[in-house]
């Protein structure tokens, strides 16, 4: 059975994270049920891809950065979890040809267009092009999302909304752009939710 793996931890840390966390979800319903998808948004932190383990009910494929595939255990690990190993140092042919390959097949990747954990005092990240020049080679939906609040156990800390799909255009610079722009929207209105959530506004 494909994915064994990722169904079951699914399975196992869904309610682990609904007790520990207390995550919000909104906007679950915009993720197309079927066809190429493409979850792009921001990158606060660590657990940020485990989180799609929460929401979606589809396997969602993580680029991930190849140093969590450094061994023989990991490899194995992330690989039955379906995630595709990117080298950030150099444009990863690699990686684009294994993601565009997902997609065809018409299946949903995740990938964070910041490139890395946001640790600055900038609200995003530059996105990176990776989103839309998938969903521009492929044709597939691109569907915004924001993750806000902290990763503080029992707390009412995490919201995590969803934007409506969308399809990209030609021009990938005006693309890049508006997908950083709804990004933002996204993570504005996650973060009033967060502060009302927790007393702050």
């Amino acid at each position: 059975m494909k994915y064994i793996l990722y169904k079951f931890l699914r399975f196992i840390l869904k309610p682990l994270f609904k007790i520990i966390f207390r995550p919000i979800v909104i906007g679950l319903e915009n993720i197309p049920e079927n066809g190429a998808v493409i979850l792009a948004g921001n990158h606060t932190g660590n657990l940020d891809a485990a989180m799609m383990l929460y929401g979606p009910k589809r396997i969602v494929h993580m680029l991930a950065k190849k140093e969590l595939f450094s061994n023989k255990l990991s490899n194995w690990f992330f690989r039955s979890m379906g995630a595709i190993p990117v080298d950030r140092k150099i444009h990863d042919s690699n990686a684009k040809t294994e993601a565009i390959k997902v997609l065809t097949e018409g299946d949903v990747i995740g990938i964070f267009p910041e490139g890395t954990v946001n640790r600055t005092d900038e609200y995003l990240l530059p996105f990176k092009f990776g989103a839309v020049s998938f969903a521009s080679k492929t044709g597939a939906s691109v569907v915004p999302f924001a993750i806000c609040g902290k990763y503080k156990i029992f707390k009412d800390n995490i919201i995590i909304i969803y934007g409506k799909p969308y399809k990209v255009g030609d021009d990938l610079e005006k693309e890049n752009q508006k997908l950083r722009e709804k990004v933002r929207k996204l993570k504005l209105k996650g973060d009033e939710i967060y502060k009302k959530r927790n007393g702050e506004g």
